[in-house]
């Protein structure tokens, strides 16, 4: 009985806020690698200007940094 009383306790701890990532691309992938254009791809870009939002997660981020130079990143912390 005592353990499932602790276990309840640590559940609670170390709650994480979830982050969103809001990316928006502001610069045009013409005379980029093909990799490069395949990232913004996959990060669900369609056209110049356009604004995704991902849950905030190692692989997206590693996405973003590889092209950090053509995005613009905002970080939407949501409530309890």
């Amino acid at each position: 009985m005592a353990d499932k009383q602790t276990k309840k306790k640590a559940k609670g701890r170390g709650k994480k806020k979830k982050t969103t990532l809001c990316i928006k691309w502001v610069k045009s992938s013409i005379g980029y690698s093909q990799r490069q254009k395949a990232t913004i791809k996959s990060l669900g870009f369609k056209r110049l200007g356009d604004t995704v939002e991902w849950k905030d997660d190692p692989v997206i981020r590693g996405m973003v940094h590889k092209v950090r130079h053509l995005v613009e990143v905002e970080e939407l912390v949501a409530g309890n």
